[in-house]
């Protein structure tokens, strides 16, 4: 059991979670994840480390309220409740070397990883340019976060919202084409990847990308998070979850995220179904 020692919202649809957990923080890298269960008869479901603070022993959960069991945790869960299962640190953590000038993407829910990585990377001695990206402007959060660890903080939204008005690909080529990039980190909604990968590949800078299949155990057991990186298949459980994007078989990862989308929309219904027969 683990329990929730702070929730507050970030933005739409967003939150964050301060959980008590002094094994797990006492062991986390940048690039890993958990994976929890919220209740006896809960799903697992993996969540990235986005922050953890050893001496507090605590670790920091961000959570954007999509499926059932992310509905249920943003909307059911609050301050003093407890996780019934969480475990971790899993999957490798990031590569972390001093390699020049660096270039972290974070798009959406994927601004909370990147903010551990893009901080490991600055510490490592890195110049780091981070571009922020979302749809619009009231789904950016831990901006403060970013420019503290950024020596450059370009933002983008979908509709001009809030900074530059575009996707994240937009001003990644332009730092592409002024040269000088040695290296990319992208993290986000996996079109959005697969686009920085391909963008990445034209000019022929390194990406490392970190993949979310549909995942299980965590352990490498079950197969389930199986994806194809340079005609091999990888765990992203246990073999990733960061891999050489220009490497990774876009479509195929696309077509198996989308295998239970039924099932999904099908345990969401229910869930939201028993919601409002309670009020």
């Amino acid at each position: 059991m683990a329990k929730i020692l702070k929730k507050s919202a970030l933005c739409t649809g967003i939150w964050e979670f301060i959980v008590e957990a002094p094994s797990i923080a006492s062991k986390a890298k940048a690039g890993q994840f958990l994976i929890i269960r919220l209740h006896e008869k809960g799903e697992r479901i993996p969540l990235t480390l986005a922050d953890w603070d050893e001496g507090e022993g605590t670790i920091t959960l961000v959570v954007q309220a999509a499926g059932k069991s992310t509905r249920e945790m943003t909307e059911r869960f609050g301050e003093g409740d407890e996780i019934r299962d969480v475990v971790g640190p899993l999957g490798t953590p990031s590569e972390i070397e001093r390699y020049g000038t660096v270039v972290c993407i974070g798009g959406g829910v994927g601004i909370a990883p990147i903010y551990p990585i893009a901080r490991a990377l600055k510490s490592a001695g890195n110049r780091i340019v981070t571009i922020a990206g979302a749809r619009r402007k009231d789904l950016l959060f831990w901006l403060d976060k970013l420019e503290e660890v950024s020596d450059e903080l370009i933002i983008t939204t979908d509709d001009g919202s809030f900074g530059r008005k575009g996707v994240v690909t937009e001003p990644l080529k332009e730092l592409l084409r002024a040269g000088g990039v040695d290296r990319i980190w992208a993290i986000g909604p996996a079109i959005m990847m697969k686009f920085c990968s391909l963008t990445a590949r034209e000019f022929g800078v390194p990406i490392v990308v970190s993949l979310n299949p549909i995942m299980i155990d965590g352990t490498g057991m079950c197969g389930v998070c199986r994806v194809e990186v340079a005609g091999e298949t990888k765990f992203a459980c246990v073999d990733g979850p960061e891999f050489d994007g220009a490497q990774v078989n876009w479509d195929l990862f696309l077509a198996r995220l989308a295998m239970y989308r039924d099932l999904e929309e099908r345990a969401l219904k229910a869930y939201l179904g028993t919601m409002e027969e309670r009020v």
